[in-house]
């Protein structure tokens, strides 16, 4: 065969490709408008989980026409899923509390910003975020945050409307009925994720009742007034046990043993949420005794026979 046939049937081959794949493709419509989509249960895999883990709690500082804004706005850049009133304030133009929505549940609001508990530190696309409004707010004394960390920070903190709280309530039920994979220790404050920067929702935000009502955690009196006795009676834990205990739990706290800055806010954090009436950020027994019950309850295997915290690290 000479050159000139070689090329003839080149020629041939190649022609004939592209007519069967145009024609191929073009009778079996490979990319169809209309697609079948089809379920079957037997099929379904168990390799996935849900995109809310947590709940996140918050005040916003601002009475409601001012939240609203804030929270819709683009210019402001955030937003929660939730947005709750209070019956005191003014500019709320309705007769009745309602509960609003402003971000699909499905969707990843903008709310908690920098945090972090456990391990996870995007807490925004694992979370809910519900806003209350109240106007507590926290500053540094002439705005100067060069002064000592432990003295000049000045917070007002309000009461919370009760009518508020039992829209929460509600609210938090239907949440944690709807997402499995909320565990009790998986609902927290703003604080509690982000505690050298937020103080929201505060020493006055009521955690015992939402645990009464069957949601977040909570320790246990007689477990509490045990640990309370050991630690008075006997050594009191140091602060390197006290920071395994807080990382434990879930804190972002570093395992430093020395009493420091991070130290200061996370104790102050933890303490605003189990021990409101002392949220000074001081590690003292009652402190130790709170954390150790809830390990305890939660984290049975963060403790050796000794009843000492087993660290991260170790």
């Amino acid at each position: 065969m000479n050159y000139k046939n070689i090329s003839l049937v080149i020629i041939f081959l190649i022609v004939s490709s592209i007519y069967s794949t145009a024609n191929w493709s073009s009778e079996n419509n490979l990319v169809s408008e209309d697609i079948e989509l089809v379920t079957i249960d037997e099929y379904q895999s168990d390799n996935f989980s849900t995109r809310v883990r947590f709940i996140v709690i918050h005040y916003t500082s601002l009475d409601w026409e001012n939240s609203l804004k804030v929270l819709t706005k683009p210019q402001y850049g955030v937003s929660s899923h939730y947005l709750i009133p209070e019956s005191k304030d003014k500019s709320y133009p309705e007769d009745n509390l309602l509960v609003y929505k402003l971000v699909n549940e499905n969707d990843r609001a903008w709310h908690a910003g920098e945090s972090q508990w456990e391990q996870r530190t995007n807490i925004n696309d694992q979370s809910i975020g519900i806003e209350l409004v109240n106007t507590s707010e926290c500053f540094y004394e002439d705005q100067n945050k060069n002064l000592d960390y432990a003295s000049n920070y000045i917070c007002s903190f309000y009461d919370y409307d009760p009518l508020q709280i039992n829209l929460l309530i509600k609210l938090l039920k239907q949440i944690i009925d709807e997402n499995d994979e909320i565990k009790p220790t998986y609902i927290f404050g703003h604080s509690d994720i982000a505690p050298q920067r937020k103080s929201d929702p505060g020493p006055k935000f009521p955690w015992q009742l939402l645990y009464q009502n069957g949601i977040g955690a909570w320790y246990d009196n007689p477990t509490l007034d045990r640990y309370w006795r050991e630690f008075n009676n006997n050594e009191a834990p140091s602060i390197q046990q006290i920071q395994c205990g807080l990382k434990r739990y879930g804190y972002n706290i570093d395992i430093t043993s020395t009493m420091d800055k991070q130290s200061f806010y996370v104790i102050r954090a933890f303490q605003q949420h189990f021990r409101p009436w002392k949220s000074d950020g001081v590690a003292d027994i009652g402190t130790a005794a709170t954390l150790w019950s809830l390990l305890e309850k939660y984290f049975p295997k963060s403790l050796d026979k000794d009843m000492k915290i087993i660290c991260p690290n170790d």
